[in-house]
């Protein structure tokens, strides 16, 4: 639209659009996008009215008019070649079709996305994109996807306080998915610095500190403040899906008569009716947690057999704020609770296995705990997985796993990762790791760096990104070390001037500067791994952790052994 290529008359009904507030009567609002809609002969215009009308009624509640103008949108946006235009149709086909039943179709709508994503320059655009390939890959339990796609938010965090609040609040989830709680002040201070520019932004903020408190079991004050806040909407709005968030949350916090209560909102009627939407997989999967913790029979065997069709499924909530477990693992305790102790059995593995594979920690010890099952001892032991890490010939590095070894072009945070690897569980400081051979340079740009030094260090930077892009692709390791060098210098001086969510900083901080420069090095050097072995990088990611201090915690439960 910026560049004027759509006639005033579509330009003035999305911009009418652009007033919507979601959940809301859209008024005359999709009849004026119809009549523009209808008279256009233009595909470009077509795709964009197309996909505000999919958006405005699925908003709505009215997702069986949506569907027809998503498809269409898809359709003119794809003729018109535009790719913003086939960004913001893929966009709303993805929010049109988001019922458990139609887990495929977003799975082939996320492919399509993340093919034009590169092609977009706007910043929110790009935002949008990875937000919904995130939540796809979080649906689908591609650890190395939603690493991916959180990596992307946080450089885009680097550009935009907004993709800094979601990079903060998506940062959170899948730290707690992991049982990481120490990281949960300083994220929820990062969403709540920017949360009032966002219109559901103090909601997240609220959930964010509600869902820590209640996985980590120390609801204070505060939590409880924030709690009886969403109680009080939930209430007043009469908004039922929230109740089975509300019952679980009490329940954690050993609230049981303030959780049996918002569970008692859910008879056989009422589950009956629930809207198969995208919260439709996440209330009956708290429920059913509910009813077995407080023995509430009539309720989990109403929910069980509706939850059983979607056997295998991640829950979680709407755009991945939070990760809610796997079905397989409540129904395995239904099904234990119900006498079939075979189903039980085979489900409880099945959640034990993926909790272990994507690095649920807490989750898989919960389970662990409170099944009625022990592990089958009797089994034969699973051998002790090898891989590797280690330099090879001048320039590249050896990763793989057993006899199989990929060579990759050397890197500062290849280092990094072997000197954590060769030391399991001891914290290592940033500016240690930073430091050695090579100290990082601190950068003269005094208390708040010039907006057009910062603009050239950005614009320098994505240079840099293709040029490195061409070494590996070249085999230069030596000219790839010294753009690598330049980049994390780079990355240094903006992140030191502008700090979390654009504000100002001193460039006298070297554990700050040391902290971000290690950190885009391993990142840096687990993308490069992830070509070589995802099965490798998919570990390093979920046990190495990055800050002020960092530190290789491997799984006790599963032992690797290194070739280093």
């Amino acid at each position: 639209m910026s560049t004027g290529e759509v006639d005033a008359r579509t330009k003035a009904a999305l911009d009418l659009a652009g007033t919507y507030v979601f959940g809301t009567e859209p008024g005359r609002i999709p009849a004026v996008l119809f009549e523009a809609y209808d008279a256009s002969t233009v595909d470009l215009d077509r795709a964009l009215l197309g996909a505000a009308l999919a958006r405005c009624w699925a908003y709505a509640g009215e997702r069986h008019r949506a569907v027809p103008f998503a498809v269409a949108a898809v359709r003119h946006a794809e003729l018109s070649a535009d790719p913003v235009a086939l960004a913001d149709a893929l966009d709303a086909a993805l929010a049109t079709h988001w019922g458990p039943d139609e887990l495929e179709v977003r799975v082939d709508l996320a492919g399509k996305l993340a093919d034009v994503t590169a092609h977009l320059s706007d910043v929110d655009a790009r935002l949008q994109a990875h937000l919904w390939l995130l939540t796809v890959a979080a649906e689908t339990l591609d650890v190395a996807e939603l690493n991916r796609q959180l990596r992307a938010l946080e450089r885009l965090g680097e550009e935009s306080r907004k993709a800094l609040f979601f990079a903060a609040s998506r940062r959170l989830m899948l730290d707690l998915m992991r049982g990481r709680f120490d990281t949960r002040a300083a994220l929820v201070a990062i969403a709540a610095d920017v949360a009032d520019e966002l219109a559901d932004g103090p909601m997240v903020v609220t959930g964010m500190v509600c869902y820590g408190a209640a996985l980590a079991g120390d609801g204070d004050e505060e939590a409880l403040a924030r709690l009886q806040e969403i109680q009080a909407l939930a209430e007043s709005e009469g908004v039922r899906e929230m109740y089975a968030e509300l019952a679980w949350i009490h329940l954690q916090w050993g609230r049981e008569d303030d959780a049996r209560r918002f569970a008692a909102a859910f008879d056989a009627r009422v589950l009956g009716q629930l809207p198969r939407d995208h919260n439709y997989l996440l209330v009956l999967h708290l429920l059913l947690d509910v009813a077995l913790a407080l023995r509430l029979d009539p309720l989990l065997e109403a929910v069980t057999p509706l939850l059983m069709p979607y056997a295998g499924r991640a829950v979680v909530n709407s755009g991945a704020v939070m990760f809610h477990g796997v079905t397989d693992d409540t129904l395995a305790r239904a099904c234990a609770r119900l006498g079939d102790d075979e189903r039980a059995v085979a489900l409880r593995e099945k959640a034990l296995e993926t909790y272990q594979r994507i690095g649920a920690r807490w989750w898989r010890e919960r389970l662990e705990a409170s099944h009625p099952f022990a592990t089958d001892r009797s089994s034969p032991s699973t051998p002790t997985p090898t891989m590797t890490l280690r330099t090879g010939p001048a320039g590249v590095w050896l990763v793989g796993r057993g006899d199989t070894e990929t060579a990759v072009p050397a890197r500062r945070g290849l280092e990094h990762l072997h000197h954590l690897v060769s030391r399991p569980r001891v914290e290592v400081g940033a500016v240690q790791l930073a430091g050695g051979a090579e100290t990082v340079v601190q950068g003269g740009l005094g208390e708040v760096a010039d907006p057009q030094a910062l603009a050239s260090y950005r614009k320098r930077l994505t240079e840099l990104d293709a040029e490195l892009d061409e070494a590996d692709a070249a085999g230069d390791a030596a000219r790839g070390e010294a753009l690598a060098a330049e980049r994390t210098a780079l990355l240094a001086e903006v992140s030191a001037a502008t700090g979390l969510g654009g504000r100002a900083r001193t460039t006298g901080s070297t554990a700050e500067r040391a902290r971000v420069t290690v950190r885009k090095a391993i990142a840096a050097a687990l993308d490069a791994v992830h070509a070589a072995d995802p099965v490798v990088a998919r570990h390093l990611t979920t046990y190495v952790r990055t800050g002020l201090r960092c530190c290789y915690e491997p799984d006790p439960d599963a032992p690797v052994e290194w070739r280093l």
